[in-house]
């Protein structure tokens, strides 16, 4: 089997990359949004970027995840979208989870774990099933101070009320 891209990836690279997921995180932060932020990497270019805009559209598929898998696959020409690698700055619910399966994403790559929601190793790992057909590999922790600060900052701001 040949060796897929995102294996030659390093520390600095996906720092590079979650960085450019925060600066995503921060525009739904901007509006009001759980920050989160996305972006799905191919051979090495950002093909997608999403953030949560859950409350701004009024909509529960409106996540970081599902909008960037979304342009993605457009970019692609093909809802697989196998070779890629995802960033994004908080882990995966379950819905997200179910589409990075689906969408056969083999690497995701996580700032900060969700201890009450999150389907790739906190509350359960969607990610890793035998039972699907399709698995991914998880890197944690990238970044993970910046990530797990900036929705600390944001969930005091709502209690103060400040957003």
């Amino acid at each position: 089997m040949a060796k897929a891209y995102f294996d030659e990836v390093d520390n600095e690279t996906d720092e590079r990359f979650m960085r450019e997921a925060l600066k995503q995180a921060r525009k739904a932060y901007r509006q009001g949004d759980t920050p989160i932020g996305c972006v799905i990497v191919y051979k090495g270019e950002i093909i997608a970027r999403g953030y949560n805009r859950r409350n701004k559209d009024k909509l529960a598929l409106a996540h970081a995840e599902i909008l960037a898998i979304k342009k993605a696959a457009k970019v692609i020409g093909d809802w697989r979208l196998e070779g890629c690698t995802m960033y994004v700055t908080l882990e995966p619910c379950q819905m997200c989870a179910g589409a990075i399966v689906q969408a056969r994403i083999p690497r995701v790559v996580i700032g900060c774990m969700n201890k009450k929601a999150g389907s790739c190793g906190s509350v359960i790992n969607l990610l890793d099933m035998k039972e699907f057909n399709h698995r991914a590999s998880i890197t944690k922790g990238v970044l993970e101070e910046k990530c797990s600060t900036l929705m600390s900052d944001f969930f005091t701001d709502l209690r103060n009320k400040e957003i």
